[in-house]
């Protein structure tokens, strides 16, 4: 088919999905599934998890517990497919070494993303960390991939990916797309702390699509604010946090009401996070109704997996067997 642009999603293998992860990707991809202009993957990134110190004993279960959420969020299995990126380590890994033969070792050294984690974890600066961003290109290319749903934190990598893609179809004739970023309405999620976006890897700033209502009101409650009142509306920390959801879930309208509060009779805080609470929990509730049925069937989520490794694989081996001729370990161009 003519025209089809392929669209890879990845979630590293960190256990349950949050609102960020919801709203930031799987939202917006589960849009395009249902447009025909669209071939959606989904993988689950467990060899992405282990370029960072990880438990080894609970890698596979928390693999399958972002599975469980996509198809819970409403993931069709016949329209997109869904597969584990260890399923193809061969081909990905593969095409990585393939694609670090044109890229080199200052540029990723000199990436800020890999100079952030070298912080993060001094004693674990290993080449599975300083090929992360080779690995995502990998990832990217090996279908072709023309659009990536990511936040703006990844761009960074995904220019690493549009150079890599220039730079092999400059020398060896190869017909990669160059990937680019695209947002989604809730592509920025804000913390539920001070600053910055929802995180797993930043205790308190998330609410997990698993959530009941009581944790949902228990998280917001913690989230910090202020007396309520004041002469303009906070544009950033907790307070401009807390509105953005808002919006997110409850509307522009309500956003506007509540700032108008905050400059005139002011905030009650308790009543804002209640309402927000529900208004989120009323967004989750089908999808954990969903997802403790798909507990019950563990034998389908497999089936999901094998049959979505099976469609990925096809494209995957063509574009290794492409890159292998045109860089010369196949004969004939």
């Amino acid at each position: 088919m003519k025209n089809i642009k392929r669209v890879l999603s990845g979630i590293r293998a960190t256990g349950r999905l949050h609102l960020g992860n919801y709203l930031g990707m799987v939202k917006g991809m589960l849009e395009l599934q249902d447009n025909p202009g669209y071939e959606i993957f989904y993988m689950v990134a467990d060899l992405h998890s282990m370029t960072t110190p990880y438990d080894q004993k609970t890698l596979a279960s928390t693999a399958r517990e972002v599975v469980l959420d996509y198809l819970s969020c409403g993931l069709e299995p016949d329209k997109s497919a869904v597969f584990l990126q260890s399923d193809l380590a061969e081909l990905h890994t593969e095409l990585m070494f393939y694609l670090s033969t044109v890229v080199t070792v200052a540029r990723m050294q000199h990436l800020p993303t890999f100079k952030e984690k070298v912080k993060q974890y001094p004693q674990n600066v290993t080449m599975a960390l300083l090929n992360y961003p080779v690995l995502m290109a990998a990832d990217i290319l090996i279908y072709k991939s023309s659009d990536v749903p990511t936040g703006i934190d990844q761009e960074p990598h995904l220019e690493v990916a549009r150079e890599i893609a220039r730079k092999m179809n400059e020398a060896f004739g190869t017909d990669f797309p160059e990937p680019k970023r695209f947002g989604t309405r809730g592509e920025y999620v804000p913390s539920l702390t001070d600053e910055g976006k929802m995180s797993k890897s930043v205790e308190g700033s998330y609410i997990q699509l698993t959530d009941d209502l009581e944790t949902i009101k228990k998280r917001l409650a913690a989230a910090p604010t202020d007396s309520g009142r004041g002469q303009a509306v906070p544009t950033a920390g907790g307070v401009a946090n807390l509105l953005t959801l808002v919006e997110l879930f409850e509307g522009k309208e309500k956003r506007k009401k509540y700032e108008k509060q905050y400059v005139t009779s002011g905030i009650r805080y308790g009543e804002l996070k209640t309402e927000l609470a529900e208004a989120i929990y009323r967004d989750l509730k089908p999808i954990q109704e969903k997802r403790r049925e798909l507990e019950k069937k563990p034998d389908y989520v497999e089936q999901v997996l094998k049959d979505g490794a099976d469609k990925a694989r096809k494209i995957a081996q063509k574009t290794i067997d492409e890159v292998k001729t045109k860089m010369g370990l196949k004969g004939g161009l």
